[in-house]
């Protein structure tokens, strides 16, 4: 069996949890793949709205298995709040939740090392969620990294113990008035390494392959979006990951010929949060009113979203670098009311229209070229079927398909996981 990857095409925050969610009852499994606890999965059904960070968004299914992949940074006391949240909600993940072996663990010094390399930047700063997301992912790769199979080792305390102290000598070097008691983040941390060692761990990869070879189905949940791609995301204002289709052959083990649908998830707009180019954000009234009907909130930081139009140059980009058969569009509830919409069709890049993603989509050297389309009135979030969608949203639809030359198979007109419409099955 192929595994099928669902992935964020834009700056993150386009909807995938839901659309997960959604997809879970066709699939036997749910695996992330890269990121760590800067992301955050919204999901709303029965009246009642769930945030997820590490764990995949198939949890609340009950005859679903959630993998937490080797590509995975996990922070355990994140971690296990999200754990004590599913118990509240008599979730009984300990029978469907697995973690590799391989995934690395992010330390309280990771954090610290977090804030003080962003402080020590003043103006400069990326935008980075303080998670310690991109110190995890600089041991990993600096081969220093603790791992969730460390934890199983007598010794592996000793090996927490110099990280820490290489950390705090580190923290020391930036010179930044950074304040903490790193012996109560201890207290905290090692309960829920605790919590942590209760669960399943497997080595992932070996199951990914048995669960293909026996006809298990596979979904692999990306976080962030593809924008954010540490390789080909708006570097340096990214993240620590591969957050496009390449990630989910190393962070699961999977082959690149075993990868079937690529299902891209886009907003009917645009948005971003932190620093970094935006070529089509907005500041005025469009803008502010894209923010305030999206709710445009970081789910796991509540930090306020930029907002802007449709952008299909760069639309377009993280479809190629992530092969997309299919796309799932979201939020076009949001765009009702907008008598005119602009699509960004091209950029004016130092002089001269191109329809590619350059190296520099700074605003020096970037301006959008946008076509025009006609807007709905129609409030769109009590509507269950495509036949009864507004001819104005099916243009939109139409025109942003004739463009990218990619079916937009599903619409998402609200939040809940019943306000989404298939529009075509391929």
């Amino acid at each position: 069996m192929a595994v099928d990857l669902l992935l964020g095409l834009q700056w993150g925050d386009e909807g995938k949890g839901k659309i997960v969610d959604v997809f879970t009852s066709k699939y036997d499994i749910i695996a992330r793949f890269q990121g760590g606890p800067n992301a955050g999965h919204t999901l709303v059904f029965n009246g009642r709205k769930h945030v997820l960070h590490t764990i995949p968004s198939g949890i609340f299914h009950d005859n679903t298995t959630n993998l937490v992949g080797n590509g995975v940074v996990i922070d355990p006391v994140i971690f296990k709040k999200e754990l004590d949240k599913l118990d509240e909600q008599n979730v009984d993940y300990r029978k469907s939740l697995c973690i590799s072996r391989k995934a690395h663990i992010i330390l309280p010094t990771h954090r610290l090392l977090d804030a003080a390399s962003e402080a020590s930047k003043g103006k400069a700063k990326i935008g980075s969620t303080l998670k310690g997301i991109g110190p995890t992912y600089m041991d990993k790769t600096g081969r220093n990294g603790i791992r969730v199979g460390d934890i199983e080792l007598s010794n592996w305390k000793d090996k927490y113990r110099a990280l820490a102290d290489k950390h705090e000598a580190m923290i020391a070097f930036y010179n930044v008035d950074i304040q903490y008691d790193l012996e109560e983040l201890e207290t905290d941390f090692f309960d829920a390494i605790e919590t942590l060692k209760s669960l399943k761990f497997i080595d992932s990869e070996e199951f990914i392959h048995q669960s293909q070879n026996s006809g298990k189905s596979i979904l692999a949940e990306g976080a962030q979006g593809s924008l954010l791609d540490i390789d080909f995301g708006t570097y340096p204002f990214v993240t620590s990951s591969n957050t496009t289709a390449a990630g989910a052959c190393t962070g699961l083990g999977v082959a690149p010929n075993k990868i079937g649908e690529v299902f891209g998830i886009f907003k009917a707009y645009t948005t971003r949060v932190g620093s970094g180019p935006f070529p089509t954000e907005l500041f005025d009234e469009n803008g502010e009113t894209m923010a305030r009907v999206g709710h445009e909130f970081g789910a796991t930081t509540g930090r306020p979203r930029r907002c802007g139009w449709l952008d299909l140059v760069a639309l377009r980009y993280a479809c190629q670098v992530n092969g997309v058969t299919q796309l799932i569009m979201m939020k076009g509830d949001v765009l009702s009311g907008f008598k005119k919409l602009q699509v960004c069709t091209s950029y004016n890049y130092k002089g001269e229209t191109i329809s590619h993603l350059p190296y520099n989509i700074e605003a020096e050297n970037v301006t959008p070229i946008y076509t025009e389309m006609d807007g709905w009135k129609e409030d769109l979030t009590e509507m269950t079927e495509a036949s009864q969608l507004p001819a104005e949203f099916n243009a939109y639809v139409v025109f942003l398909e004739n463009e990218l030359n990619i079916p937009i198979t599903i619409v998402s007109v609200g939040p809940d996981r019943k306000q989404t419409i298939v529009r075509k099955t391929v």
